[in-house]
């Protein structure tokens, strides 16, 4: 497994823009499928977006297309997850994580194997 730690959440108002990045340590982070999810106070943890292991495929929730981004910059073992136009109901923890392999089909973030500790943002209105 990859070791990931995510950064970047805050306290932001409804319309602004933040970056989170998610740095990886202990494997290849090359062969390993990665995504965003956040989970919502009271709420069950819901999929935000993943990115194959070579950029080539991208995927979002229906709740963030167009307005959030995924990105890996694989020379520096990272991810980062662009989020623009946020909405109060975007506040949630967000949580980093990969799957060991270089998978790209839709639906390979169902099985995730690595798991970040998570990073908060809030959204105010």
């Amino acid at each position: 497994q990859v070791q990931l730690v995510e950064s970047g959440g805050g306290l932001v108002q409804a319309g602004g823009s933040l970056r989170l990045s998610c740095a990886a340590s202990g494997r290849t982070f090359s062969n390993y499928g990665m995504g965003w999810f956040r989970q919502a106070p009271g709420k069950e943890r819901e999929f935000v977006a993943a990115i194959s292991w070579n950029s080539y495929n991208t995927y979002y929730a229906d709740s963030v297309k167009g307005r959030f981004s995924i990105s890996r910059d694989n020379a520096k073992n990272t991810v980062y997850l662009q989020m623009n136009s946020l909405k109060p109901e975007d506040t949630a923890d967000y949580y980093c994580a990969g799957r060991t392999g270089r998978y790209s089909d839709y639906g390979f973030w169902r099985n995730m194997d690595s798991w970040g500790k998570g990073t908060l943002v809030t959204v105010s209105s």
